[in-house]
């Protein structure tokens, strides 16, 4: 990293405050009386499908990461409230899995018995609004690990971390969250993340991130 004067990365929250709350929570009012409650540990795998038959998950509390089975790579994170399981229904097999990553409230309902009371409710807005923030979600991470450079995928992900619950952020080290969520190796996170520490571009911890400082936009 040179030491001349470079612009600084600035981050599009747009997609945070673009979650649909208010749907979220009418479609949360409609199945939770239906729903059955989970106990759920801190890092507890949920899936979405069980004995043959497809689940949605209720967040009530907490936060959740969605995991691919394959390779384990993250797609998305979302905090309560919210609605996993939804979008998948026509999957044939359990492609994804859901992860707690603090303490949750989480309640389960059949995708059969959920579809019954949205049909019944007339929440198909609210359901299609819900899907469409989903999907933007999962797409705006898939376009950010693959189409950009390693110095910007890190950088992206060090303000994605730093939107995470502060007992995520605390729970979690930076190179850990990055190399969950992309597909660079862990000597390469390291020594950008090392060049960023030494330029004061963050504040780190114990391998924890504390802090963002106007980020440089090129490496």
């Amino acid at each position: 990293m040179s030491n001349e004067i470079k612009p600084s990365i600035t981050y599009d929250c747009n997609m945070i405050h673009k979650k649909p709350l208010a749907e979220i929570e009418l479609l949360l009012r409609h199945l939770s009386p239906h729903a059955n409650k989970v106990e759920t540990k801190n890092r507890q795998s949920l899936n979405y499908i069980a004995g043959g038959q497809h689940h949605c998950f209720l967040l009530h509390k907490g936060s959740v990461t969605l995991y691919r089975n394959i390779d384990g790579m993250v797609l998305n994170s979302e905090s309560a409230p919210y609605l996993f399981g939804i979008s998948t229904q026509l999957l044939e097999a359990d492609y994804l899995y859901i992860r707690t990553q603090e303490s949750s409230e989480v309640s389960v309902i059949s995708i059969e018995e959920a579809n019954k009371i949205i049909a019944k409710e007339d929440l198909w807005q609210s359901l299609s609004t819900l899907l469409i923030y989903t999907a933007t979600r999962v797409y705006d991470h898939c376009t950010k690990i693959s189409s950009l450079s390693s110095y910007e995928i890190i950088c992206y992900q060090l303000f994605e971390l730093m939107g995470e619950p502060e007992e995520i952020r605390n729970s979690v080290s930076i190179v850990s969250y990055i190399k969950s969520r992309t597909f660079l190796s862990r000597s390469s996170i390291m020594k950008i993340l090392a060049q960023l520490k030494t330029g004061n571009y963050i504040v780190t911890d114990k391998g924890l991130l504390k802090a963002i400082n106007n980020i440089p936009s090129r490496y």
